[in-house]
């Protein structure tokens, strides 16, 4: 029986092997070392920021920019409610109150004009906000300039969720160089992997110092333990960060790939109406994952019924991110909703994107998907 198809496995091989071993002779095993460093030093030099401080997970970086960023009991956070829990959950760490905006219907990013309106009701309120979160939805960056703008005349720090958007630019601006700080992913499932891990990136060499020192427990730098204030665990390993810098050699290879298979199913849907790849037209994004949005009302299917089709020929599909407000976790907490993340969560179906994956699966998804269409029709 072949292997299932996996929506966005890690794409790891010889070069991480050699990179590893290596790390592994040196004896830098510890979340401390030169590959470390390095990791560090590529990444922010990739995007063109001051530097960047590796950590154990994308929440982990979330956590500590909004600390940062003064996030604290008795402010609010907006946050997108179209986002992974991550997103969210980083906010609940700090005890901020998480304030849900909703969308644009055509790329599934951060509303402006919705966020506008909401900052301008909290400010009415007298909330203090700590900052605006806007997240890069499968790859495709937001509108940050247009962010950036509301933000600035708010007088609110605007955060940058780019764990899913490395490689991805928007107006030649790299993913991760917009707003006072970002976070990204290295997780399993992304464009590139340490098998797990994140990375803070920014501009402001005072912001990163102070998320290095929380990450190491917030240690205070003399001989013996001092600690004047609650710091985490959250350092990177050397090993990871080997593995990390074997996967930035080959980012560009791997959205390439990315990007060739999301044309093929522009291609495939291209003459079915009713659907729609989300947030596409955009050349500029990593492609990490497409996700298909179905007008169920002109195709005569759904997509659940295209992602019930896969899963029995063994394909992983998911729908698109289930809105924080509808989780029960957040249902309670404020939110401005024009209804388009709601439409979305109900009519999208995300395929297998991932580099990993190789001609024989990518023939065999095309021919399944083309099988359901056909027989739909």
């Amino acid at each position: 029986m072949a292997a299932p198809v996996l929506l966005s496995p890690p794409d790891v091989g010889q070069v991480e092997e050699e990179y590893l071993l290596r790390a592994l002779r040196s004896g830098w095993v510890a979340p401390v070392g030169p590959d470390l460093d390095a990791f560090e030093r590529e990444v922010a030099e990739r995007l063109g920021v001051a530097g960047a401080v590796a950590v154990a997970s994308g929440t982990a970086a979330l956590h500590l920019i909004l600390l940062t960023a003064g996030a604290r009991p008795g402010t609010a956070v907006v946050v997108p409610t179209l986002t992974f829990a991550a997103t969210a959950n980083a906010v609940a760490y700090t005890g901020a109150q998480p304030v849900f905006v909703d969308c644009e219907a055509g790329s599934g990013n951060l509303d402006p004009a919705v966020l506008e309106d909401l900052l301008r009701r909290l400010r009415a309120e007298g909330t203090p906000v700590a900052a605006v979160v806007a997240v890069d939805i499968n790859g495709r960056c937001a509108d940050h300039e247009r962010l950036r703008a509301i933000c600035a005349a708010a007088g609110t720090p605007l955060l940058e969720d780019a764990a899913q958007a490395l490689g991805s630019t928007r107006d030649g601006r790299p993913a991760g160089s917009f707003g006072l700080a970002a976070a990204l992913s290295f997780n399993g499932n992304k464009v590139m992997t340490t098998s797990g891990g994140g990375m803070v990136v920014s501009d402001d060499p005072a912001l990163l110092a102070r998320c290095r020192h929380l990450s190491t427990q917030a240690r205070e730098p003399v001989a013996h333990y001092e600690h004047r204030e609650v710091g985490y665990n959250y350092r990177l390993s050397n090993l990871l960060a080997a593995l990390g810098r074997a996967q930035l050699t080959r980012l560009d290879e791997m959205i390439n790939r990315r990007r060739l298979l999301r044309e093929r199913y522009a291609k495939l849907f291209a003459d079915v109406p009713g659907t729609r790849i989300l947030g596409e037209p955009d050349a500029e994004s990593n492609c990490w994952l497409t996700t298909l949005v179905v007008d169920d009302g002109v195709t005569g299917w759904t997509a659940a019924e295209l992602g019930a089709h896969l899963a029995r020929h063994d394909i992983e599909t998911r729908p698109m991110w289930k809105p924080m407000h509808q989780q029960p976790v957040y249902r309670d907490s404020p939110a401005l909703l024009t209804g388009a993340a709601d439409r979305l969560f109900g009519s999208c179906v995300t395929l297998p994107s991932g580099s990993a994956l190789g001609p024989a699966q990518v023939e065999h998804v095309m021919a399944t998907v083309a099988e359901f269409v056909e027989a739909a029709r």
